[in-house]
């Protein structure tokens, strides 16, 4: 039973991973109805802006904020960097051929994941980089007889904290009624008066934001960080995203959690090698079964 326990809290925490970046590309879908393929080298690009902060930083951190205080620097520095990323690359990438079509917006997005990936590589080299192990926290204690770290502790609340935050700014709030009903049906919702030039720089700040975030905890779990680990994470977090429904807020949550337990799961009971076919086993079989996802996808009804 502590094994399987110990597998499960594995399975939240990298669960929390994918459901960080499968809301990211939630949001996207179901305002602009583009799979934003770069989303996950963003993902990547945060997890590179964390680690220079503690590298660049690691003595005024060691010395002057603490290493708690350090994690916090180095999220916050990313999820502003790839937030204003984000930003960006809307304006350069997307904007100007909407017109265009979804088509069109679909080789943008890839071809700004390439360019992304390409960029990471040209800035911090090809080879694998590590997290400095002494800015990173990690006492490890025992709760109910399972080996858990405080850092595991601090992304799951973390993450959780961030999810609910952002479902509450989605399903409670005005500003989320402008984000659903422009995801509804965008003609609409101008007539109505709602600015959809405003969600749209939401979505692409927000989404984008909660990437790095995920991509600075990554790093600080895993130590070990590659220039073309975005295009996996966005892989699986796309996975998230059909599983719990495309363009559902709550269903990427859901999905993303899902796919990191089972993925938990069969590495530890089954076998670790070959997780990632495990992940698109689940992709195709979600396909077949349930294409709309566990919680469906939100549509405009014609009345």
């Amino acid at each position: 039973m502590a094994t399987f326990i110990e597998q499960v809290i594995n399975g939240l925490t990298i669960g929390s991973f994918y459901a960080l970046v499968a809301l990211g590309y939630s949001m996207v879908y179901g305002v602009m109805k583009l799979i934003n393929f770069a989303h996950g080298d963003l993902f990547a690009l945060g997890s590179f802006l964390g680690y220079s902060l503690l590298v660049w930083g690691s003595s005024f951190i060691t010395t002057h904020v603490g290493l708690w205080g350090g994690m916090a620097v180095a999220m916050v520095g990313a999820c502003i960097g790839i937030g204003l990323a984000g930003i960006l690359m809307e304006r350069v990438a997307y904007r100007p051929v909407y017109p265009a079509g979804r088509l069109s917006l679909v080789v943008s997005a890839l071809g700004m994941s390439i360019f992304l990936q390409n960029g990471i590589m040209a800035v911090w080299g090809a080879r694998t980089q590590a997290y400095p192990a002494t800015v990173v926290p990690s006492t490890r204690f025992s709760l109910l007889g399972v080996p858990v770290t405080s850092l595991q502790i601090v992304i799951l609340a973390l993450s959780f904290a961030l999810m609910l935050f952002i479902w509450y700014i989605v399903e409670k709030t005005t500003f989320g009624a402008a984000v659903r009903a422009t995801a509804l049906d965008r003609s609409t919702a101008t007539l109505m008066g709602i600015d959809v030039r405003v969600v749209i720089f939401f979505i692409f700040a927000l989404g984008p934001a909660l990437g790095g975030i995920a991509g600075v905890m990554n790093g600080m779990y895993y130590r070990a960080i590659s220039f073309n680990m975005g295009w996996t994470y966005g892989l699986k977090a796309f996975t998230a995203t059909i599983l719990g429904g495309i363009g559902n807020i709550p269903g990427a949550m859901i999905g993303g959690l899902l796919l990191g337990l089972f993925e938990s799961l069969f590495a530890g009971y089954i076998n670790g090698a070959w997780k990632d076919v495990f992940v698109f086993v689940v992709l195709i079989a979600t396909l077949v079964w349930r294409p709309t996802g566990l919680l469906g996808e939100k549509t405009a009804e014609k009345v």
